[in-house]
């Protein structure tokens, strides 16, 4: 095995679900002090490690990447063939995110055994909880921190550099107000209107799937993800998904004039402005129907923002320098956007102990595949490339 892929083993063998990292993370306390490497674990748990500049005059650069990983406390049995590494199949392997947590240790060793290198110092967090809160990233005190850039290493495919990413915002949309009654006496009353019939309507003139995408793409996006309306005879029972909806529509009650119905939405959007674009054609659709259908029915539209967007910054530096280390190892950089939440998003909300807000970047440093899955593997070849690429970034970045 090589160093790397050595380093991966020995983390990876060390189960670390969500909030039970501390064997790892003793694991990488030790490693560091071992290669001369300040380093210490925060108030939450969080590592923190800090390789002081060699050449004041430059900017220093931050690795990030999270300690957790998708999995249970049982054993982790390593099985190498040919090109992979993968698991006997009876739980994850943690390639997410022990893939970046190696690359960047093995960087950090390598710096400091430099001594000709010159450069502008370099940060390391690696966070805990990442997998299901983010709680980790949220608790970290970044005003501490030097660097303006930050390579967070969880992306899964080699040569990515994603330079934005989807925030999530939940919309309610609701038909309430109804006057309802009996779908057979009432039924020819005209100002009984449906309720089912109306939130239908007004999705119908609502945007489904790709608002907007660009070269990078798929920048905005909004998702109608459940419909209700209605009463039901019975909710007692342990069904899941498709076989829920089927057993929600077979109890509800189809003799009744709905009074009232219900449509949840998910918004995804990497560009604050594009979003509000969005947000406010809602408004005016909504406002159109309040209007044709005054006085027998109320529509409205409430949103609730989860995640903010982590947004493309007009700063392209690192771009260019990400692009020229590319070239230099044979690499296509695939520079993207991606439609999900990653601690970049919160990073990017933040700003550094100079009051700089942060320049986050999501970079894939190795090949992996079926993550959070027990059939998850990764690529040697492809770890060792994604070291080769985050080594030469930071050498480009300090002009080595």
């Amino acid at each position: 095995m090589t160093e790397l892929t050595d380093l991966f083993c020995t983390l990876a063998r060390i189960p670390s679900p969500s909030m039970q990292e501390d064997a790892v993370a003793e694991q990488i306390i030790s490693y560091f002090h071992q290669n001369h490497i300040a380093a210490r674990r925060d108030d939450f748990g969080n590592i923190y490690a800090e390789i002081p500049a060699t050449d004041p005059s430059k900017q220093p650069l931050m690795l990030s990447a999270h300690m957790d990983v998708v999995g249970d406390s049982s054993p982790v049995n390593i099985i190498a063939e040919n090109n992979i590494l993968k698991t006997d199949g009876k739980r994850t392997l943690g390639a997410d995110d022990k893939a970046g947590v190696a690359a960047a240790m093995l960087l950090a060793k390598t710096v400091v055994e430099d001594k000709n290198l010159k450069h502008g110092g370099l940060e390391i967090v690696f966070t805990r909880d990442e997998e299901q809160n983010m709680s980790g990233a949220h608790a970290l005190k970044t005003d501490a921190f030097k660097s303006e850039y930050i390579l967070v290493l969880d992306g899964d495919r080699l040569g990515d550099f994603q330079i934005a990413g989807a925030g999530y915002t939940k919309m309610l949309l609701s038909v309430k107000g109804l006057k309802g009654g009996h779908s057979g006496i009432d039924i020819g009353d005209p100002q009984r209107v449906n309720a089912v019939k109306l939130i239908a309507d007004i999705m119908a003139q609502l945007p489904q799937g790709v608002y907007y995408k660009d070269d990078t793409g798929v920048i905005t996006s909004i998702n109608a993800g459940a419909v209700v309306g209605g009463g039901v005879k019975n909710l007692a029972t342990d069904k899941q998904g498709a076989d829920l909806a089927l057993f929600l529509t077979e109890q509800a009650m189809s003799n009744i004039i709905n009074t009232a119905a219900f449509a949840l939405y998910s918004i995804r959007s990497s560009d604050k402005a594009n979003e509000a674009e969005l947000t406010a054609g809602i408004e005016k659709t909504v406002a159109a129907f309040n209007r044709k259908y005054e006085g027998k029915a109320v529509f409205s539209a409430a949103f609730e923002e989860h995640m903010p967007p982590f947004e493309k910054s007009d700063d392209t530096a690192m771009i260019k320098t990400a692009e020229k280390a590319a070239e230099k190892l044979g690499l296509k950089l695939n520079v993207s956007s991606f439609h999900a939440g990653a601690e970049t998003h919160i990073y990017a909300q933040r700003k550094n102990a100079g009051g700089k807000t942060f320049k986050p970047y999501l970079v894939g440093a190795a090949n992996i595949y079926n993550m959070h899955s027990a059939a998850e593997y990764v690529e040697t070849q492809s770890m060792e490339k994604g070291f080769e690429l985050v080594k030469t970034i930071f050498y480009t970045f300090n002009n080595a």
